[in-house]
């Protein structure tokens, strides 16, 4: 009888090691290695790590041929009739996907896949697999939220090899895991949940998939820190990674995508927790821009991009004397190190100095903004508060600032200030490599090249 090969497994980056050790030397995190078992089947079922007819993920069996030669008339994308969801994913759901959907407890993960589901039942064969929640809970959702309930087949299981088995005789075109952290393979020696159980639940399903040309939808659990619960390499067998993020204060839901081989990465999806279910918000600029009429210091409004569309975003920022020895930087929304940077920056080529003051900066609306186009608007908003001087409502600022002061161009700039100027925004303070070369209606543009200029704008006005 052979023996369990065992290996030790991080958790953060899927690195594999022969013995246990304190320290991952790939990802250099402490702790991380989880024990990993592969056995074979002592049921005589197809083991999938050992059986060298299921090697890969792709499922093709096909030998060489040339790329022009591929027959794509096949791959026409199911779109699932919730337009945010479809701009996340890259205009549809792509036969023979996997896709990873994660998110804290909560955050709608169930109920966005409950809604997308029932209407495509009536069009596409659709097997949804819960593996927490009870065939009655699922329908009394459903039956809650108004949704159609007749074409919908459910299936209360957590064996993959059950699974797959209903799938073969099903046949169907979308399959739904709900979750794959209780999901477990029977030749696997180790409890649901563990590192080896949702590694090898996932590549049966996910060869399953590829093989069939199914869809198939997982749902999986994030950590406290807010990353995806399970081994690292489950993102890599994956074709997209999709995360539902909320806030506890905020009825608003905001699905990003992590990880997309068949759309743009970092596309952003936004929707609203009502009592019928989510709904998209096909203008996510006009949730974030509940301003008052009356200008208030240490507000300013940018444009990010964010995937492929421009979004209007408030920056407050309040900028108050220290009562401590060492002055606090918080940064909600922003990267902490990038508002030191930029304090530095305004000391060293603005002549304004914060060394003796708090500086807190907040993104409106709970939306995290990583993009280097916000610069310019963070430090307007500062020197803004720190004069007491309030910016007029009708502007926009967005631009990069560099370490020698200078304010670079950013992607898609011409965009932006059209975007703005669709929302009744007056004056646009760009870079000047963003400068349009022809006018645009309604507002009026500043381009500038350092922050030392845009900063005498600011005092002249």
């Amino acid at each position: 009888m052979a023996k369990n090969k065992i290996q030790l497994v991080c958790t953060d980056c899927g690195a594999d090691y022969a013995k246990w050790q304190g320290q991952c030397t790939e990802c250099k995190a402490w702790n991380t290695l989880k024990e990993f078992r592969e056995a074979k089947d002592p049921t005589g079922r197809p083991n999938f790590a050992q059986d060298e007819r299921f090697q890969g993920y792709t499922g093709s069996q096909a030998g060489v041929q040339r790329l022009s030669a591929v027959d794509l008339a096949d791959q026409t994308r199911i779109v699932t009739g919730i337009g945010e969801f479809d701009r996340v994913l890259g205009g549809g759901l792509v036969p023979g996907s996997a896709v990873l959907i994660g998110g804290h407890p909560g955050a709608g993960k169930s109920t966005l896949l409950l809604q997308t589901l029932c209407h495509l039942a009536s069009e596409h064969s659709v097997l949804y697999v819960t593996g927490e929640e009870s065939v009655q809970q699922i329908a009394l959702r459903a039956q809650r939220l108004n949704l159609p309930r007749d074409d919908l087949k459910i299936l209360c299981e957590t064996s993959v090899a059950r699974i797959t088995e209903v799938a073969k005789e099903l046949d169907p075109k979308i399959l739904v895991i709900d979750s794959i952290q209780v999901m477990f393979a029977p030749d696997v020696d180790s409890a649901p949940g563990s590192v080896s159980q949702v590694r090898e639940s996932a590549a049966w399903l996910t060869r399953f998939a590829k093989q069939t040309g199914t869809i198939l939808i997982m749902v999986g659990h994030v950590t406290k820190d807010g990353t995806l619960a399970g081994p690292k390499v489950l993102e890599h067998m994956i074709d997209a990674s999709v995360m539902l993020e909320s806030s506890a204060d905020s009825r608003y839901r905001t699905l990003r995508a992590i990880k997309n081989r068949f759309g743009a990465v970092n596309e952003l999806g936004v929707f609203a927790m009502l009592d019928s279910g989510m709904k998209e918000v096909k203008n996510p600029s006009s949730i974030f821009l509940n301003r008052s009429d009356a200008a208030s210091s240490g507000s300013i409004v940018t444009v990010v991009w964010e995937g492929t569309r421009p979004m209007l975003i408030e920056f407050q920022a309040l900028v108050d004397g220290t009562t401590m020895g060492h002055p606090r930087r918080v940064a909600v929304g922003l990267d902490a190190n990038r508002l030191n940077m930029l304090l530095a920056i305004l000391n060293r080529h603005g002549g304004v100095f914060t060394g003796d003051q708090d500086v807190f900066i907040n993104v409106v609306g709970g939306v995290r903004v990583t993009e280097t186009a916000a610069d310019l608007a963070s430090v307007l908003a500062i020197l803004s508060s720190l004069r007491d001087r309030p910016l007029p409502n009708e502007w926009v600022a967005f631009g990069e600032i560099g370490l020698n002061g200078e304010v670079r161009p950013v992607p898609n700039g011409q965009e932006r200030i059209v975007e703005a100027a669709k929302h009744g925004f007056k004056k646009a303070i760009v870079p000047l490599g963003n400068k349009p070369r022809k006018p645009i209606e309604g507002i009026s543009v500043l381009a500038v090249k350092s922050l030392d200029e845009a900063l005498k704008h600011i005092r002249d006005e």
